[in-house]
């Protein structure tokens, strides 16, 4: 149906006789001639086979036809510049506005105690953050950027390394007090994540890893970390505790390493961008995300987790 409209030319011409009242005064408003506008009126009446100025009076008026096309073209105009706008201003909003995907316990534990110092750097910026159970969360509609925990070699975007992982078993002081020396797992409940995820660290793997004598059964539960520590934090069980999760509660006295050796995954956390071009914000979150991880996590010579030590 789009070949039987008139020129959009024809019709703001129009409407522009109509709003000033003149043929003059349109082409005052428009910055062209009177001629041109008369001719562009008239190339409109040819177009759609109906008189839309009473030429008999002076000055012409609008015709009934005239006085309706003129309101519906001022109408659609004003909604289509409103429109324009609208998208101008979520075009602004979107490149001042960064999406990050992560899982329940990163988010918790790791991202969101951190983005009050991007926030200081860069106070125009919104960083929105979408948890997931997974542990490699997808690049998907909406989602810019993704910190995902495992082998990096990932080809639905562009990778980058965050930070090695370390893990080690901790539980709340009031139970490790319980203990003279180190927290003996066959001596106390151990708390569970389970993860259909191969690169989700277990009981079995760490103490496989670290040498230690297999514990059978016993135990709780859950379906993700955070409901984990939550468990440690009430002193029902030791966990495995994941320096970038539990590191900041460890710090703070809220849960104590249970003497246990640490264990470094082979798997490590990396950040994962969009392939297309990203936007403003996008490329200043991911660069400040991995200067900060760097920092944060700078090789020492004292962390004996490095060392994959048991």
């Amino acid at each position: 149906m789009d070949h039987d409209l008139p020129p959009l030319r024809l019709l703001t011409a129009f409407a522009a006789v109509v709003r000033t009242g003149s043929v003059q005064a349109a082409a005052a408003e428009l910055n062209v001639t009177q001629p041109a506008i008369s001719q562009a009126v008239r190339k409109l009446e040819d177009h759609i086979g109906l008189p839309l100025l009473d030429r008999g009076s002076r000055p012409a008026r609008p015709t009934e036809a005239g006085y309706a096309l003129a309101a519906t073209t001022t109408e659609s105009l004003s909604r289509i510049a409103d429109l324009l706008d609208g998208l101008r201003q979520a075009e602004a909003g979107r490149a001042k506005t960064v999406t990050v995907a992560c899982s329940v316990g990163v988010a918790t534990y790791w991202l969101m105690p951190r983005l009050s110092v991007f926030y200081r750097a860069h106070p125009e910026l919104l960083v929105n953050v979408v948890t997931t159970q997974s542990g490699v969360p997808a690049l998907a509609d909406g989602i810019d950027v993704a910190i995902r925990y495992g082998h990096g070699r990932w080809s639905d975007g562009d990778v980058h390394h965050l930070f090695d992982e370390a893990v080690e078993p901790v539980c709340a002081p009031s139970l490790r007090a319980r203990f003279e020396g180190a927290v003996a797992p066959n001596a106390i409940s151990l708390l569970h994540v389970r993860s259909p995820e191969a690169s989700w660290l277990t009981w079995p793997d760490y103490l496989s890893g670290t040498g230690q004598p297999v514990v059978r059964g016993g135990g709780q539960s859950f379906t993700n970390y955070v409901q984990a520590t939550q468990a440690a934090l009430e002193g029902h069980g030791m966990m495995l505790g994941w320096r970038s999760i539990t590191g900041a509660l460890v710090a703070a006295g809220n849960l104590t390493p249970a003497g246990l050796p640490a264990l470094a995954p082979g798997d490590a956390f990396h950040l994962a961008l969009r392939h297309k071009k990203t936007g403003e914000a996008t490329e200043k979150f991911a660069r400040w995300l991995r200067s900060h991880a760097r920092a944060e996590y700078a090789p020492s010579a004292h962390d004996p987790a490095r060392s994959g030590a048991a």
